[in-house]
């Protein structure tokens, strides 16, 4: 029999664990969409750079903005079908219908109403982003419990993501843009028709996963103490591992963005390299390497706790950077093609298989840290509020990761492409491949030497982890917590 003392832990299976991982890759499908807009709001809608570019900024400000709200009405929720389900089909559809009119109807609105129309459409679109997100966040703290359990959720997030965010560059550059003559009104009707069909099955996916999850009994410690929207700074101010952790993972994010954005990738392959579908191609052939990395890091993190895994992973970017900017410097880029197979293609191909495997854990293992962080808080005040932890943690981030969009834009638009982004139809030249190093290299580094000072002042650990659990059985349990 169990002893009161002995912490019993909320298990899932693994089984749960990746389906409700779904409900990330449905929103993470919509991100890699909207990667794209700005080719829409230039090439369809007829808005200019500078405009399109600002504007991203300001929305990205404004889903910070909104986070709090939502994180304080999910935390308020007690209904029978749940905390967290409601919000996950509901922001699903607030975002399918959002998208339809952004892409769909933005060119059609009078020339002098267009940008307003553009701007409240994205509005509501991060509302329901928002609402889907926040949950991915806040559900972590009812899947399970168990730290050693709670790495596989960056397992499956990380395969996940990998496929789609390389499947889905595969299909932009190799069939999509060739097929609709570059990002036209043909590119987005296709590509938004199967965004919204797959997110919606994998939406419905992760509430089946969470649905015997999502009940009172897993919503915390019961309290009497009631959460008011004030609440949010002392919860902030009294939290240094959840202070360390939006530090680390809001600049992770914010060169993530830069990295990943599509004129980024577009100045690497189409003009650097000469070859705009290699993205896609490279991509895929790179995908199972990627993954068995994740498997091996994703075990580290489950023998030695999440902290630990997360250091490594990001020491091991910033040394990968330093030699892919040698490389860059010193190599032929021309000469890298896959149907003809050189030094240059199997070194750049190295480089980047161990770099997008050690930016894979990084930046997936950050999700069950936020639920760490929010045992962290249960345990030091007795307060229960997944949903407000997660939109602290959210509105920060989004607030710095924000000026990904305008540092991309101000940056092109000083190197002189202020009315039309690059193509991969642009020449080469000295300050585009300065450029595009900064983009691709420059700013993921600065990120990541930010995320390692951070992490010297964070402290939930493996074991600090295991004592957390342990005072708050005891607390459910109403046992005095041994010394």
């Amino acid at each position: 029999m169990e002893t009161r003392n002995q912490v019993i832990y909320n298990r899932s299976s693994n089984l749960q664990i990746g389906l409700f991982v779904l409900n990330n890759t449905a929103t993470n499908l919509y991100m890699f969409f909207m990667m794209f807009v700005s080719y829409y709001a230039t090439g369809v809608a007829g808005l200019l750079v500078v405009a399109v570019t600002s504007i991203m900024t300001a929305m990205r400000i404004f889903d910070g903005f909104t986070d709090p709200l939502i994180g304080f009405i999910i935390d308020k929720t007690e209904s029978k079908i749940g905390k967290f389900r409601p919000y996950m089909v509901l922001g699903n559809i607030i975002l399918a219908v959002s998208v339809i009119l952004l892409h769909g109807t933005t060119h059609l609105v009078p020339q002098n109403m267009r940008l307003l129309y553009f701007v409240l459409i994205y509005s509501i679109y991060i509302i329901g982003y928002t609402f889907q997100t926040a949950c991915t966040k806040a559900a972590q703290t009812v899947l399970t419990n168990d730290p050693k359990q709670r790495p596989l959720f960056t397992l499956f997030d990380g395969i996940f993501n990998t496929v789609v965010f390389v499947s889905g560059q595969f299909l932009v550059s190799g069939v999509l843009v060739p097929k609709h003559g570059g990002f036209t009104e043909g590119f987005f009707n296709e590509m938004m028709i199967g965004i919204i069909s797959i997110s919606a099955l994998f939406t419905a996916l992760s509430v089946l996963a969470i649905w015997k999850k999502d009940v009172k009994e897993n919503w915390g410690v019961p309290s009497d103490v009631q959460i008011r929207l004030r609440d949010y700074w002392p919860i902030i101010k009294g939290n240094r591992p959840l202070q360390m952790l939006i530090v680390a993972a809001s600049t992770d994010k914010l060169a993530a963005t830069v990295r990943q954005n599509s004129v980024t990738v577009i100045m690497l392959y189409g003009i650097l390299l000469g070859n705009y579908a290699l993205s896609g191609t490279l991509g895929l052939i790179m995908t199972p390497l990627t993954i068995v990395l994740t498997f091996v890091g994703i075990g580290y993190a489950r023998k030695l706790g999440q902290k630990k895994a997360y250091v490594t992973s990001t020491w091991i970017s910033v040394a990968l950077s330093i030699l892919l900017v040698i490389f860059f410097v010193t190599a032929d880029l021309t000469t890298i093609s896959l149907s003809n197979l050189n030094l240059a293609t199997l070194i750049f191909m190295a480089l980047m298989v161990l770099q997008a495997g050690a930016m894979s854990i990084g930046s997936n293992i950050v999700i069950p840290m936020i639920a760490d962080c929010s045992d962290y808080q249960t345990y030091k005040t007795g307060q229960y509020i997944p949903g407000m932890m997660g939109t602290i943690f959210s509105f920060v981030d989004k607030l710095i990761s924000a000026f990904s969009a305008s540092i991309v834009g101000v940056m092109v638009a000083f190197i002189g492409f202020r009315d039309q982004l690059p193509t991969a139809e642009t020449p080469l030249t000295g300050p585009i491949f300065w450029m595009t190093l900064f983009f691709f290299v420059g700013v993921p580094v600065l990120g990541w030497l930010a995320s390692l000072v951070s992490m010297k002042f964070y402290d939930l650990d493996g074991k600090k982890m295991e004592e957390i659990q342990q005072a708050i059985h005891d607390m459910k349990t109403a046992v005095e917590p041994t010394a």
